[in-house]
């Protein structure tokens, strides 16, 4: 600086010395000025083509990214936890079909009578630390802090790893206790995406933007590497699979066959045989070729993540899956980066400005040196990839294996997985029917058996198919498979038939109708086996306001009393329901 001031004051008595000292000065004027806008942030560069350039986002930061990763992880995490709270209490609680204080008790015995690692890590769950005088309460208080959590998230857009860490623990109790309720692939894809999700967060801090904690690219790629497990698994299980998928047939029976049908459903199962064709085949593509657009870089990973998003879409609006449709956008959305989910934010927003600051700064080559904290998170980044990468070897021998297996888990904490559905595709709809009478004798032909009707799973010809996807019945879905089974493989549903009998409010609750309410419990209850198939839209049927027509196949269990039942109950460890104050163990 010393020289060049002498210079130029040497030269300052010549006309030509003072033209070049304009010039000089009004060059660095105009580059503190440059300079003075961008530290504004987006807003403080006028409206000059320079300026707009200055101000857009650039590619291959993951800042905003994060944010929608994590809004989106929290909303499926509350969802999970509201079919939780709703109806836990009924499926696992203390007087549930299946209670999780017997479950506990019987793992205790099977790994020696005592609570530690053995029992942990055969059924990691927080609920061995608790109190189980009142499980339920536990079952409640679980679902409850997981609620307030996930909603925090959802509508801050801000988290740290303690919040997620939370969630994450919170929910891997609850599906380690959970039972058959609880053995759906998404359980399992909820665990392994909300694990990934622990890393993109700072430790403590609290902020949409953290500037010390920056999203790892390793993180944003094992998103990515999920979603790409998630397709291939769906797409190689189909192949191997059922004939129709090889025929591209499977979607001339889908829409109506599948669990629970919506009433977008009952249309589209009328689409023309063409059309079925080219979904069979649309299907095959989305998932066993477009995943591999993830690694052909960022414009053919966005082609990917757009795909895979408008997929899920269209697989949401066609039926009730729960929450799994929405769980595999989540992994999608990593596809994309700051620059093409800016859209998302607010110009004026203060995530988006926090981003323009950070990525102006460094354009300017004034990014803050490395700190002590994100030298040990690039450590821990780096150890999750290698984590990640080992627990891939058999997930991704699987996907290669000719008896591939689908929805499994090669570890208990269920951080990396295999996945897969409809496989098979049933080609005629069954469903299980339940019916009370008040009459003394079954046999009479006189008997009135009025129909119990479930809050979603079709019953009712009448009734509209459901519309409630995220959420999710569970005993709705359950009976979707007992209906191409026997009562003797699901003996939950003779456990049914025996709390109707007794009016156990425990059950009702997880009905729509209870068809002898106010008349006193059924003196007998049956269960009757039918075929159900859409209605034809403007047939004579449909006219009617029949949605769904039904053909009695014959008795799926016989007529059963509580007396009768006894010996059933007892065989199996269930209290009688009409014995007042017996306790489960």
């Amino acid at each position: 600086m010393t020289v060049r001031s002498a210079n130029m004051a040497a030269a300052s008595d010549s006309p030509k010395s003072s033209v070049r000292r304009r010039h000089v000065e009004s060059r660095t004027t105009e580059t503190h000025s440059a300079r003075s806008n961008s530290d504004n942030g987006p807003n403080a560069g006028g409206d000059s083509g320079k300026d707009r350039t200055r101000v857009s986002l650039q590619t291959g930061t993951y800042w905003l990214t994060r944010v929608v990763l994590l809004r989106s992880v929290a909303f499926i995490y509350f969802v999970a936890f509201s079919v939780a709270y709703n109806q836990n209490k009924q499926l696992i609680g203390e007087q549930g079909l299946m209670p999780c204080k017997s479950y506990l008790n019987n793992v205790k015995r099977y790994v020696g009578g005592k609570i530690g690692m053995a029992a942990l890590a055969y059924t990691p769950s927080i609920l061995w630390f608790l109190d189980w005088s009142d499980m339920n309460a536990n079952l409640d208080n679980i679902a409850l802090v997981g609620m307030a959590l996930s909603g925090f998230v959802l509508v801050t857009g801000m988290a740290n790893m303690v919040i997620m860490v939370t969630l994450w623990v919170l929910y891997h109790s609850l599906v380690n206790v959970g039972q058959l309720w609880y053995s759906f692939g998404w359980e399992s894809q909820l665990l392994e995406t909300g694990f990934l999700a622990i890393f993109l967060c700072p430790v403590w801090t609290l902020s949409q933007v953290p500037r010390r904690c920056p999203p790892s690219p390793i993180c944003i790629w094992l998103f990515r590497w999920l979603i790409v497990r998630i397709m291939l698994g769906a797409g190689l299980i189909k192949i191997r699979g059922d004939k129709c998928w090889r025929d591209l047939t499977c979607m001339d029976y889908h829409y109506e066959t599948q669990p629970v049908p919506n009433p977008m459903s009952y249309y589209m199962h009328r689409f023309p045989w063409w059309f079925h064709r080219f979904e069979t085949l649309s299907n095959h593509v989305i998932e066993l070729i477009v995943p591999f657009f993830t690694f052909l870089g960022r414009r053919m990973c966005m082609v990917n993540g757009a795909v895979q998003v408008l997929f899920q879409v269209v697989l949401i609006i066609s039926g009730n899956l729960s929450f799994l449709n929405w769980l595999t956008i989540v992994p999608s959305l990593a596809c994309f980066d700051d620059a093409s989910l800016g859209f998302l934010f607010c110009s004026g927003g203060g995530a988006k400005k926090a981003v323009l600051e950070i990525q102006n700064e460094e354009a300017a080559g004034r990014t803050p040196k490395p700190n002590k904290g994100m030298l040990i998170r690039r450590v821990v980044n780096i150890s999750l990839g290698i984590l990640i990468a080992y627990l891939s070897v058999p997930v991704v021998i699987n996907l290669l294996s000719p008896r591939q297996m689908m929805n499994t888990s090669f570890e208990p904490l269920r951080i990396v997985n295999t996945y897969g559905a409809f496989g098979s595709i049933t080609k005629e709809r069954t469903e299980v029917i339940f019916q009370g009478t008040l009459s003394n004798d079954p046999k009479d032909p006189e008997a009135v058996w009025e129909e119990y009707q479930f809050l979603c799973k079709p019953g009712d010809v009448y009734r509209r198919p459901c519309l409630i996807s995220p959420y999710h019945y569970r005993l709705d879905w359950l009976m979707w498979f007992a209906a191409f089974q026997t009562y003797e493989q699901n003996e939950w549903v003779i456990h049914i038939a025996g709390l109707l009998l007794s009016n156990d409010s425990t059950i009702v609750s997880l009905l729509d109708r209870d068809p002898l309410q106010g008349r006193g419990p059924p003196r007998w209850v049956r269960g009757e086996h039918f075929k159900y198939k859409f209605s034809q839209p403007g047939s004579a049927s449909a006219a009617q306001g029949k949605w769904w027509l039904r053909k009695r196949i014959g008795p799926y269990f016989p007529p059963v009393d509580l007396e009768g039942l006894r010996g059933y109950f007892q065989s199996r460890n269930w209290p009688h329901p009409h014995i007042p104050g017996h306790n489960r163990s």
